[in-house]
This record gives structure tokens, sequence and C-alpha cells, in this order.
């Protein structure tokens, strides 16, 4: 059985465990959360050029 699990959607529970234990961090946890889905977004379309 081969499992592929998308970084994505852990960033994305882990924001979301973030901002349900420290609610008042709430802006530096979407901050973040947006700049590490940008990277990735730009590190995939990245590795599609160079095939």
């Amino acid at each position: 059985m081969n499992i592929n699990l998308g970084l994505t959607p852990v960033v994305s529970l882990i924001a979301g465990i973030l901002i349900l234990i420290v609610p008042r961090m709430l802006n530096y946890i979407v901050a973040i959360y947006l700049i590490v889905i940008g990277i990735i977004g730009l590190a995939g379309m990245e590795n599609l050029h160079m095939h």
C-alpha cells in the first residue's frame, strides 16, 4: 500500500490546532500559514517546469 500525503493538508492541520490552542496568535499563525503555502506552491510550480 502506497500512501502519498501532501504537505498542504499537514500544514493546514497544524495551523488549525495552533489557532485552537493559542487564539491570540491568530494573526501570526495565518501569516506563517500563507507564507508556507506560497512557498510550497512556488516549489511545486518550479518542479513542473523542470520536467
